[in-house]
């Protein structure tokens, strides 16, 4: 077909009737590019370009989806469709369809106010010449939630609530008699009653929470909570269900359990830390190591369907915010009855390995156990101990061998440091094996006693973190491909808790942590982004190859001026990790299978796999899949909404603690770049604002999507992610929770 007939050359029209030929003969295929051009024997240049220019045609006029930037398929979609909305500050609301299709725009007028997050059916506009394709919504399915916080408006006669960000199209309305108390200008917790209609544009609320004065601490923390929907209070019902506990452990009880009391054990935490999930035991078995992993048997004191359990499920986590931690159990069984405390006697689900002095898995089985740790360790007391000992952070290497001239220095030095020397062979195992390298720094600050932030820094991982990181990763991994690939023990024997040897039997439904590969085309951005830097990018081939080029990638900018610019566009590639029943492998750490065990104090998913562990090692049949399945989406949205809980807190802290900086230069680097204008971090202290658009003045400035930079029209002179920069301090509004920066003059 793509030669000249008759000495003319192919009309677009040909090529588009043949096209369609192709896709509706194979109407659930994706074609690539280089198969159409093959299918369609398409091999000069011009005739390939006119397939271009048709497939573009006709993903326009929505005949075609776009899969990738070289992949189509027939679009089966109807003029209905149902999704969530993306309500904007700025009016450029969207619709997001349930496939995770591209986001259709939304006009103001076509909203029907819908709220942010909300579901909602749309039709497709019809298209108009040269503009982009847009959806009408036609009903509102379901609010994503019927209560707003702000601050309230009382006048004479009548009173608003006034919500922060672009949640809401309009203030909420209240009745004076529905206030519950709240005087003008303190923060409330407001119930929606009525929603927008034809007769009404109106939304009306009533106050079910008076949260207090704005500005104090307990305020702005209790309203960052609900503004998310998330608890500030614990139920008085849960919490007296949790009094009714007996903590005791009968001998009935130990004796069903493999007792490790007499075996050194220790938890390692933050030093704040008062919810001990893991604690760790090793002793000598010949030539050989035995380390416990030992988690709180959480699931011993809460059954599944109690009111504790219901209140735990609904939470899904615990949440924590600079200065305080929302936890997902009531207190006394999250810091005292669970908590594996120490020289008490505490019930635990353990794995047990037996390693070689290179880390290599002998054996290993999952019991349970009761423990009694014999000491309780900050991070940094056992960092500290470590370096005592020769070990020195950052390098990787272990602490020398003790001689009797120089033995090791610290109580229980020898445990620790023994360890840590596994810890990192199975780190380096792991780095070998694929996992990406990405240390994030968190930002953290020391509040004092009224909640106000004093210092601001960055908290690094260190040998101590990265030694129950590592053991916490092999209990992980290890019982996920235990009920996973039952048949392939964990890179060395291996006894399954699903006690099935032969491994033929179908999959038991499991709770998997899974974390899927980078977005290709983000994958190439990042290439475009470092090749003008001389650095080089694999964007293809296997999962280990790329991560390797990526690790690569990551040790060559050490150091660079690039190397905030490359770790954030890298970063931006990686896909978020969430939890399911349907496994794909957790990309980042290069695993098979790996799940969530270590944490069921924090993390409802933990809770439901310490379950299904005991109800399979108990010969039980497979749990529902589609329940489970459930409970993973929703584990995974809650993670979400509690870390951007998190993030604003910590942007509150943040202005907070710049409230008295202002007129003062600091030296930072470009940190984010958006149309409207440039994010600094500041290099001293951490905090992060934003130098307007309007205060690059001088030049008339074009965003570079592309390659993260704005770039002057004039002079050319550009800012790019990552650039050094010196900043003054303008303005810190604390209701807005933004930092506003303007340039130094100097």
């Amino acid at each position: 077909m793509g030669k000249k007939r008759g000495g003319k050359r192919l009309s677009k029209k040909a090529v588009a009737e043949a096209l369609q030929g192709l896709f509706t003969a194979s109407p659930n295929e994706t074609f690539s590019l280089k198969y159409i051009f093959r299918a369609l024997k398409l091999d000069t240049h011009p005739a390939k370009m006119l397939a271009i220019d048709a497939l573009d045609e006709m993903c326009w006029d929505d005949y075609l989806s776009k899969v990738s930037d070289n992949e189509y398929r027939l679009n089966q979609k109807g003029q209905v469709q149902e999704g969530t909305f993306i309500r904007k500050a700025n009016g450029k609301n969207s619709f997001l369809p349930d496939d995770g299709g591209t986001p259709i725009f939304v006009s103001e007028r076509n909203s029907m106010f819908a709220l942010n997050g909300d579901r909602v059916r749309v039709a497709m506009m019809a298209r108009r010449q040269n503009h982009i394709k847009e959806a009408m919504v036609t009903e509102i399915l379901s609010h994503k939630t019927d209560q707003a916080v702000g601050k309230l408006k009382v006048e004479k006669d009548f009173a608003f609530l006034i919500t922060e960000g672009n949640i809401f199209v309009h203030d909420i309305l209240i009745p004076k008699k529905k206030l519950k108390g709240g005087k003008d200008g303190e923060k409330a917790v407001v119930k929606i009653t009525q929603w927008p209609s034809k007769e009404s544009k109106n939304i009306v609320g009533e106050v079910v929470d008076v949260l207090g004065k704005e500005g104090d601490n307990n305020v702005e923390m209790h309203a960052i909570l609900a503004q998310y929907g998330l608890p500030y209070k614990y139920p008085k019902t849960v919490e007296d269900a949790a009094k009714k506990i007996d903590p005791g452990i009968t001998p009935e009880e130990i004796a069903r359990r493999e007792d490790f009391r007499d075996v050194w054990t220790c938890t390692i935490d933050p030093k704040d830390a008062k919810d001990f999930d893991d604690a760790l035991s090793i002793r000598k078995k010949g030539a050989l190591w035995e380390v416990g992993v030992h988690i709180a048997d959480v699931t011993h004191y809460v059954k599944e369907g109690s009111i504790i359990d219901k209140e735990a499920q609904k939470r899904a986590t615990s949440v924590y915010l600079v200065d305080r931690t929302i936890p997902m159990l009531p207190e006394r069984l999250c810091n005292f009855i669970c908590s594996l405390r120490p020289d008490e006697d505490k019930l635990c689900y353990s794995v047990i390995f037996i390693l070689d002095d290179d880390a290599n898995i002998k054996s290993w089985h999952l019991t349970h156990t009761v423990i009694r740790s014999n000491r309780r360790y900050a991070y940094e007391e056992v960092q500290q101990l470590l370096e005592d000992n020769g070990v020195k952070d950052g390098t990787g290497q272990p602490a020398p061998p003790a001689t009797k001239n120089n033995p090791y220095k610290g109580e229980y030095a020898a445990e620790l440091i023994k360890l840590d020397a596994l810890a990192k062979k199975l780190r380096e195992r792991r780095f070998k094996n694929g996992a990406v390298k990405f240390d994030r720094e968190e930002l953290h600050f020391d509040i004092d006693a009224d909640g106000k932030p004093v210092r601001a820094y960055f908290k690094t991982s260190k040998d101590a973190n990265k030694l129950i990181e590592e053991f916490m990763l092999l209990a992980n991994r290890t019982v996920a491909e235990s009920i996973g690939a039952p048949s392939k023990p964990p890179r060395g024997e291996a006894s399954s808790p699903s006690g099935d040897k032969r491994g033929a039997k179908a999959k038991k439904t499991f709770v998997y942590r899974v974390h899927d590969q980078p977005d290709p085309q983000k994958l190439e951005s990042l290439r475009q982004v470092v090749a003008p830097f001389g650095y080089k990018l694999k964007t293809s081939g296997t999962k280990g190859a790329i991560s390797k080029s990526l690790n690569a990638l990551m040790d060559e900018a050490a150091g660079s001026k690039e190397q905030k610019l490359i770790e954030t566009v890298a970063l931006r590639a990686m896909m978020k990790a969430k939890y399911s029943t349907h496994n794909i492998g957790h990309y980042g750490l290069a695993f098979d299978y790996y799940t969530h065990f270590t944490s069921p104090i924090r993390r409802y998913p933990d809770t439901m796999v310490h379950r299904l562990l005991t109800r399979y090692q108990d010969g039980g049949r497979s749990a529902n899949q589609e329940h489970y399945e459930e409970l993973c989406e929703h584990s995974s949205d809650m993670e979400q909404t509690a870390a951007n809980a998190e993030r604003d807190s910590i942007k509150y802290k943040m202005v907070e603690f710049m409230g008295d900086k202002i007129g003062q230069c600091f030296d930072g680097h470009i940190s984010g770049i958006q149309s409207y204008g440039i994010y600094v971090e500041i290099d001293e202290n951490h905090c992060e604002g934003m130098v307007p658009m309007h205060d690059l003045s001088g030049d008339y400035y074009e965003f570079d999507e592309a390659h993260y930079c704005l770039i002057g029209r004039r002079h050319h002179s550009k800012y790019q992610l990552g650039d050094p920069i010196r900043i003054k301090v303008a303005r810190a509004n604390l209701e807005k929770r933004q930092l506003d920066f303007t340039l130094a003059d100097d």
